[in-house]
């Protein structure tokens, strides 16, 4: 993309264009005077390269020769290293992807005991684990027999919000019902 006069469009010192391929240039004039440009070269995949270029900038695109370069190899320029391409002012900008860990989940169990109503736990089932009654039923039976019953699992913040609330129903009504979670 160049403008009618034939040189690239230009803000301050840089030069920008499309290259073609994902393929982004970037011309710096850093201070080497009208015909040494720098030049660097940004691809889609987050590799950069970067070449000083004596009499303007290339009307190539092919780079195949030049070496990815890595965010710090600008410090290491500037330590002192001759022979190394590019020079000061010429910099890689990287784009990192975070990471997200899958969250733990943690059952939700109800204890049996010999003084909560049957009735009871179904309600709480019901009311705050979102079981229809006949699967309320089924948990609140399975609890009664092997004296443990799964409601649910949930995430650590869900699993404590729905123990504590069961708790507090519980206390409220005067039962002993017991509710807990443990990691899956």
């Amino acid at each position: 993309m160049r403008n009618k006069s034939g040189k690239l469009p230009c803000i301050g010192k840089l030069s920008a264009w499309n290259a073609g391929a994902g393929v982004i240039m970037i011309a710096d004039k850093n201070g080497y005077g009208r015909n040494h440009t720098m030049t660097t070269i940004a691809n889609n995949d987050g590799t950069a390269w970067t070449r000083s270029v004596r009499g303007g900038v290339p009307r190539d695109t092919s780079f195949r020769g030049l070496r990815p370069r890595m965010a710090d190899d600008d410090r290491k320029r500037k330590a002192g290293n001759p022979g190394e391409p590019g020079g000061p002012g010429t910099a890689v900008i990287t784009k990192t992807k975070p990471q997200t860990k899958k969250p733990n989940f943690y059952r939700v169990l109800i204890l049996n005991d010999d003084y909560t109503p049957m009735e009871f736990v179904v309600h709480v089932l019901e009311k705050f684990f979102g079981k229809d009654h006949e699967a309320a039923t089924r948990i609140m039976l399975h609890v009664h027999h092997h004296g443990i019953g799964e409601c649910g699992v949930y995430t650590y913040e869900v699993a404590e919000t729905k123990v504590t609330q069961v708790m507090d129903f519980a206390r409220k009504h005067q039962h002993p019902l017991q509710c807990v979670m443990e990691k899956k």
